[in-house]
């Protein structure tokens, strides 16, 4: 075989590795919660499978800053319909019925770290979740942001004190 034979066939796989790695990114588009239907777009979650577990990149605008971060979690509906409740409780597939945060493992898979919120109202900086590690793990969920922070326990209030539920956003492949 010619030297540019394989030149094309390397060039060839190259692009297909790029495109496939490229392939298993996926991108959420968030809305804020409404009553009915879906509020008004607030950016997009990109979620990308590393070695340390899957990592969540923001890229949102319009929130109202938190000094300590906002609540941050999968939900086990895909639906992000009425204030977001249609989205459900948090996404807890072995049922240990306890919200620990993201490093505990005797917790909600979906309990994710604290999302960081800018003075101007973004949020763009990226959290990885250690127990979370295949992308076709929270397809089908959706991805919530809450009003309020998240101590990682449920107490003195449940589900680290969240509160009400502010953007979200159905993770599809």
């Amino acid at each position: 075989m010619s030297i540019e034979k394989h030149i094309k066939y390397f060039l060839a796989a190259t692009c297909l590795t790029a495109a496939t790695a490229a392939l298993a990114d996926i991108t959420a588009p968030m809305n804020f919660t409404a009553a009915e239907g879906v509020g008004a777009p607030a950016g997009t979650v990109t979620i990308s499978e590393t070695k340390y577990g899957l990592m969540f990149k923001p890229n949102l605008q319009g929130l109202d800053k938190n000094m300590h971060g906002r609540g941050f979690h999968i939900h086990t509906n895909p639906d992000c319909g009425k204030d977001g409740m249609a989205a459900g409780g948090h996404f807890d597939p072995k049922k240990t019925d306890k919200h620990l945060g993201p490093y505990d493992d005797k917790g909600h898979l979906g309990d994710l770290p604290l999302l960081t919120v800018n003075e101007d109202g973004t949020a763009t900086t990226p959290v990885v979740s250690p127990k979370l590690h295949h992308i076709s793990e929270v397809t089908g969920h959706a991805l919530m942001i809450h009003h309020d922070g998240d101590n990682y326990s449920d107490e003195p209030k449940p589900l680290g004190g969240g509160g009400a539920r502010m953007v979200c956003g159905v993770i599809k492949a």
